[in-house]
Order: C-alpha cells, then sequence, then structure tokens
C-alpha cells in the first residue's frame, strides 16, 4: 500500500458533518467523474468507493449503481465503477460542476468560508492527489488537472487557506505541486489524516535532524582542515625564519609562541592560546597568539621580496 493510499484510507474514515460532505462530494465528482453523458465514477479504493456511494446516497436520497471488476495488468486488483443515472443534470449543478451542459468552476457563493474550501480540497485530493512517501524520496504533493483554469482555482483556495502552491503544465494535463515538507504536513494535518500525519512528521524531523547533523560535521571537518592548514603555513614561516637566521629579530613572546607552535602544529590558535597560557607564567589569548603570527608572517614576506631584489 503505498503513503497516498493509506492517507487517502484514513481521510476516508473520518466522518465529516452534513455541510462537508457536499463540498467534499463536489470537488470529488469534478476532478473524479466522467460527466459526458450520466455520471460514471471510477475507482480503485474500495473504502473512497463506499465513502462517495453513502454520500450521493444521503444527499440525493438515489442509490449509484456499482459494478464491480477484476483488473488483471500485472497483478490483479479490484476496480469499483459507481454509475448514476437519475437526476444528473441537478446533481452537476447543485454541487457547482455543470450548468447546462458546460463545466463551470465554484462561484463564490459555493466556498464561503475556509471549512468549505478544506472540504472542497479534501475532495479534490481524494480524486487525483498524490503524496511521495517521506520515507522513500523528496517532499511532493501534486493535484493533476485536465484544465489550466482548474489548476488556477485550486492554486487560488489554496492560497485563501495560507498554502502556497505552484502549478505548470505537464504533458497534456496541468498540475498544482507543493514540494515544502512543512506545508505537505499542514495539507495532511487540515485533512485529518492524524496517523499519516504523525509518521510524515516523524520522518521529516528525523530527516532535518539527520541532515542538521551532516552540516555540522562537514562545518567541522571543512574547519579541522583550515586548521591544519593554517598550521602548517605558520610552521614554514617558521622554518623560513630559522633557515634565514631571523630568530633573533624577535622578541621573548614571539620566541615562545614559535616554540610552542612546533610543539603542537595541528591546534587551533585558541587551543595555542590555552596551552601556552597553562604551561607558561605568559598569559595570552588568541588574538594575542594570531598577532603573533602576522609579525612572523609580515618579516617572511619582507624578506623575501628583499631577496629577489637582489637577485
Amino acid at each position: 500500500m503505498t503513503y497516498t493510499t493509506k492517507v487517502k484510507e484514513e481521510i476516508s474514515k473520518y466522518e465529516s458533518n452534513d455541510s462537508e460532505k457536499i463540498y467534499e462530494l463536489s470537488g470529488f465528482i469534478r476532478f473524479a467523474a466522467d460527466t459526458r453523458n450520466n455520471i460514471i465514477i471510477t475507482l480503485e479504493n474500495a473504502s473512497i468507493t463506499r465513502r462517495i456511494y453513502k454520500y450521493i446516497k444521503e444527499i440525493f436520497s438515489i442509490q449509484p449503481k456499482i459494478t464491480v471488476r477484476n483488473q488483471k495488468r500485472f497483478r490483479v486488483k479490484q476496480i469499483y465503477i459507481l454509475e448514476i443515472n437519475e437526476k444528473v443534470d441537478y446533481i452537476l449543478k447543485y454541487l457547482n460542476v455543470m450548468e447546462n451542459k458546460k463545466k463551470i468552476l465554484p462561484n463564490e457563493f459555493f466556498l464561503t468560508n475556509n471549512e468549505e474550501k478544506t472540504a472542497y480540497l479534501q475532495g479534490v485530493f481524494l480524486a487525483t492527489g498524490t503524496i511521495n512517501d517521506p520515507a522513500s524520496s523528496g517532499y511532493h504533493l501534486e493535484i493533476v488537472t485536465d484544465m489550466n483554469r482548474e489548476a488556477i482555482y485550486i492554486t487560488k483556495l489554496l492560497k485563501d487557506l495560507g498554502i502556497n502552491a505552484k502549478h505548470i503544465k505537464r504533458n497534456s494535463k496541468y498540475m498544482v505541486y507543493i514540494k515544502n515538507a512543512e506545508t505537505i504536513s499542514d495539507i495532511i494535518r487540515m485533512f485529518k489524516a492524524t496517523n499519516s500525519y504523525f509518521y510524515f512528521e516523524d520522518i521529516r524531523i528525523y530527516r532535518d535532524h539527520k541532515n542538521m547533523v551532516n552540516r555540522l560535521n562537514n562545518c567541522e571537518i571543512a574547519n579541522q582542515e583550515k586548521t591544519i592548514n593554517t598550521g602548517l603555513k605558520q610552521i614554514a614561516d617558521i622554518e623560513y625564519l630559522k633557515s634565514n637566521d631571523l630568530l633573533s629579530l624577535f622578541d621573548d613572546t614571539t620566541k615562545i609562541v614559535i616554540e610552542y607552535r612546533e610543539k603542537y602544529p595541528e591546534v587551533s590558535l585558541k587551543e595555542l592560546a590555552d596551552i601556552i597560557s597553562m604551561e607558561t607564567d605568559y598569559t595570552i589569548g588568541k588574538s594575542g597568539v594570531n598577532h603573533h603570527f602576522i609579525k612572523i608572517k609580515n618579516l617572511v614576506k619582507k624578506h623575501k621580496e628583499k631577496n629577489k631584489e637582489s637577485k
């Protein structure tokens, strides 16, 4: 069972109130039904089939014809077909799906508050939405439609609920999609799929923590490399001073810093300052150690330039 199926099954088991049922059914019929002649809905999920069948029966006092077929493509699975042959025009108009045989978008008087918009989007998601399993791939939620204006409308509804989504054309379809993990998590919670929400959050928190640890480790490795490279450059400068008899030009404090750098070539400036302060009578900080190495570096640079000029 895919993660999308788990989310949809959990949504299907949540009992909506009478008002929410109408708006959820409206979103579902628009995106899942073939309305060219009567209303035909083809489904693979038994839980969603039961939910839609129940809603149609309760709201319109009719019993859709239901057909179950076994599909044998790669694996055997059951296909459920709901067919409505009565009150078709009335149902489609009542649900703001079609009027005078033409598809329409819900008008401003149909979805008037956030609860109604949430129920409508829930129906849309049950019809055509998918969510990647956060444990197996990147975060991605999408809703696919045949019409650009429907993709724009869904994007607007999500925006009304404080959810930023994008829409693009993909082949002959239009896709509304979200890749932000926190936003997808909010949508799952909004649809009251509690167990799926906790699963998603557990994976998201684990992955975020793992990424943070990796970033910290990478920073630590980078800092260690920087410290080692700095130490090697300072040792090279000290070797140059020795080979050119330049150590006598420095005071005793600088000579102490040089001595301890030779003893501890791999430590940072802060660690070197702490070691000098503990093992000698001279208290010094990181900036003080750095100041001495700047003097050493400048002298080495001047001496090298002078040698070049003399040549």
